[in-house]
């Protein structure tokens, strides 16, 4: 771990502070644009779910460089009521927000590696990671 650093989510323009962190990290680490902007998207994803689903939260930022590989961990964490039905929250087209259900399936879509922990009462953690090609 090269490098760590935190966006607390407490108001919505948190969302905008966290994505704009995480494309400059993502910059830095050696994406181009295009997985810049991937990046950009998922972050803005999971910051808008704590904050309209959790009220308060985290998302913090981990660079990585193995032996053969460099990527980004990026971990969203809350102390929000967790979510109650995992496996729905994780079918294409499920909204409780009314949204467009793109939500965190898009989240592992856009990432490599995706993993997510949630309790009832207990709130959610969820860490993605893209590794530069």
């Amino acid at each position: 771990m090269d490098f760590q650093s935190c966006v607390n989510i407490k108001k919505e323009w948190d969302i905008v502070g966290a994505r704009q962190l995480g494309r400059d990290i993502a910059g830095k680490v050696g994406f181009g644009t295009v997985d810049q902007a991937r990046i950009a998207t998922a972050i803005s994803e999971l910051a808008r779910n704590i904050y309209l689903y959790a009220g308060t939260g985290k998302v913090c930022f981990e660079t990585i460089e193995e032996i053969n590989q460099k990527g980004l961990i990026i971990i969203a964490m809350d102390d929000g009521p967790g979510i109650r039905e995992l496996n729905q929250v994780m079918e294409d087209g499920f909204s409780t927000s009314g949204g467009l259900g793109a939500g965190l399936p898009g989240v592992k879509r856009l990432m490599d590696e995706f993993d997510i922990q949630s309790e009832q009462g207990n709130g959610t953690e969820i860490k993605v990671v893209k590794w530069l090609r």
